[in-house]
């Protein structure tokens, strides 16, 4: 039988949720496996695990109740090994660098920040700040809209000016949120998002963090920003002891 990982915690963490159900249906009950002063918060893999509604709140369910009392590394949704041995394995195998995330990782939670661009809002910002498109697109309206070869060139050019501005955009969200944050992950690319970034905030600071996030939307409005948090760390935790299931839709349970 394959092992799920919910999380890692040291092995005196005064809540590890021992006798839970878990993911699974019926949920598969909750068990602790200790090596040394590290913990391993694991149960069976049901067969066929997917990221469904019911598996993901129960991984969230586990974490919560985990987190309550101290800190916890949480592992992605989907996280599955061979079996205990292989993770009392790796928890011996890396064992400084899970110490080492435990203490950099108390009290501290991750803000996924996504943005995309107001389509109406970011063409006005791009024909403002180029007289190149600016003159094209007035000779064209002069010229009865252009010939075929005129329209594709403007739209060209228009593309490629809002392309341009995605990647400044982007790093302009970082420039303005990275200096209230304690470490920075930057997400895959994701269709509609050319932003997708993780930020690890301690708990104290969350609301410095949160009004810099409001002072964002203002400062760039062309921009549409979500935030989803506070959520557990995931971003900050990898490597971690196993590989991903079959899918990993839906890794981040509670993310968007």
């Amino acid at each position: 039988m394959s092992t799920y990982v919910y999380a890692i915690a040291a092995s005196s963490h005064p809540a590890l949720p021992d006798g839970m159900g878990g993911v699974g249906e019926p949920p598969q009950p909750v068990r602790v496996l200790k090596e040394g002063d590290l913990a391993a918060i694991v149960s069976d893999a049901p067969e066929g695990l997917r990221p469904k509604r019911r598996d993901l709140l129960a991984h969230q369910n586990v974490l919560a109740e985990a987190g309550a009392a101290g800190c916890v590394l949480p592992m992605r949704f989907g996280s599955v090994a061979p079996d205990d041995a292989a993770v009392t394995g790796v928890l011996a195998e890396r064992a400084d660098h899970y110490r080492e995330r435990l203490r950099a990782l108390d009290g501290k939670v991750e803000y996924n920040v996504k943005a995309s661009h107001v389509e109406e809002a970011v063409l006005h910002r791009v024909m403002a700040e180029s007289p190149e498109l600016r003159a094209l697109a007035e000779a064209n309206r002069k010229a009865g809209g252009g010939s075929y070869d005129d329209k594709i060139r403007l739209g060209e050019m228009v593309a490629a000016a809002v392309k341009a501005k995605e990647a400044e955009d982007a790093a302009e969200v970082q420039r303005a949120l990275a200096p209230v944050a304690d470490a920075v992950s930057v997400g895959p690319e994701s269709t509609g998002w050319l932003v997708n970034v993780s930020f690890l905030v301690d708990r104290g600071s969350a609301e410095d963090f949160l009004a810099a996030v409001e002072q964002a939307r203002k400062s760039l409005a062309h921009l549409e920003l979500r935030i989803n948090g506070p959520l557990p760390p995931y971003s900050f935790v990898e490597p971690g002891p196993a590989e991903p299931a079959g899918t990993t839709a839906g890794a981040d349970a509670g993310a968007e």
